[in-house]
């Protein structure tokens, strides 16, 4: 593992951490709480091709987590780049 340099500034790096998770939890939040709950009669409008679900209900109960799965994947991203610009990246073990 890769010790962090003289010149990386951890205050800088939390708060930019910190700024990416909120980030994504606003958006998980927004997600679940709005499409599945919010505006579920709006999207059963809808449904889903092929299933025949309201489109409501499908964010309810499958959306928000297929969501938060995507959430996780740009947040391992995310992470990498803060690691890589503040030089706390750690090197992969051969």
């Amino acid at each position: 593992m890769k010790t962090p340099q003289p010149s990386a500034d951890p205050a800088a790096y939390w708060r930019a951490n910190l700024r990416l998770v909120l980030t994504l939890l606003v958006v998980w939040f927004a997600v679940s709480l709005g499409a599945g709950v919010l505006f579920r009669s709006a999207l059963d409008a809808w449904t889903l091709p092929g299933t025949g679900f309201p489109l409501g209900f499908w964010f309810a109960q499958q959306g928000s987590i297929l969501v938060f799965v995507v959430l996780i994947a740009i947040y391992v991203r995310g992470a990498a780049r803060l690691d890589r610009r503040f030089g706390v990246e750690e090197e992969a073990d051969q």
